[in-house]
């Protein structure tokens, strides 16, 4: 068998040493692994000896990866391996490793799922839809999505919604009554809340536009339309001027008003 001739300790990582079998070069292992197979200058190794200590050694470095990898956020469990996938660690040793995070207290499902949510709810405006669909890409089980979205109560999601809501107010002043509330619903929707809440936060800021309101959005849309369609005449001109007006949310009669004061 052969026998550990040296042992050094490597230039660019103290932790990891080098060890030398018959006089050459062989494997290197890290500090924690050294001091568990006590390997030292003169101990005969077998091939089953250096397999169990080169796997040994590679759920070790698999450890040390992924708390780096940790050291930055947290991270739930399938993030973890899906990292360590990435750099190529076998399916065994990744699941050492993962054992081995459970333990140290490193990482833990529910408590990440919770801290995400708070975080969501504290820096963004999204829907709870949004939150669960990304808690469960991130491999957050249902049992625990239902618990860290206890963390998101129904006055936070109001209170997001009807921010949203004043937001797309200020940055659509132009649009029709009808259209604004389409699109306030369905900029709602895309961030992830519920029709119910839609209505809870639609009911709780006033969306509907006085006459003059209604009238100075159509005047706007009413010239892009006329740009668009100033090339026809007579009724063709009219008739498409209907159609497009009418699908931007505003009445008949508020278009023909637009017409016939235009022509005049």
């Amino acid at each position: 068998m052969p026998i550990i001739t040296k042992i050094s300790v490597q230039k660019n990582n103290v932790e990891r040493y080098n060890i030398f079998l018959d006089g050459n070069y062989s494997f290197s292992v890290d500090e924690e692994v050294l001091a568990r197979f006590q390997l030292m200058k003169g101990k005969e190794l077998s091939e089953l000896d250096i397999t169990e200590i080169n796997y040994e050694d590679e759920i070790r470095k698999g450890v040390n990866s992924a708390i780096h990898y940790l050291s930055f956020r947290m991270r739930s469990e399938r993030e973890v391996r899906d990292y360590l996938k990435q750099k190529e660690y076998p399916e065994p040793a990744i699941q050492e490793v993962i054992h081995k995070l459970y333990q140290l207290k490193y990482i833990n499902d529910v408590e990440f799922a919770i801290a995400f949510v708070r975080t969501q709810v504290n820096t963004t405006k999204k829907g709870p839809s949004v939150l669960k669909r990304e808690l469960k890409e991130k491999g957050i089980s249902e049992t625990n999505i239902d618990i860290a979205m206890k963390e998101y109560p129904m006055d936070a999601q109001l209170s997001h919604a009807t921010a949203l809501i004043e937001k797309t107010i200020k940055q659509n002043q132009k649009l029709s009554e009808r259209s604004l509330k389409q699109k306030i619903e369905q900029n709602l929707l895309r961030k992830g809340f519920s029709g119910e809440m839609i209505q809870m936060a639609m009911n709780e800021v006033t969306i509907e536009k006085d006459e003059d309101q209604e009238w100075h959005a159509m005047i706007e849309q009413g010239m892009k339309a006329h740009r668009k369609f100033q090339k026809y005449s007579g009724y063709e001109y009219e008739q498409k001027m209907k159609q497009t007006l009418y699908r931007k949310g505003f009445s008949i009669e508020l278009i023909d008003r637009f017409i016939n004061e235009y022509e005049k």
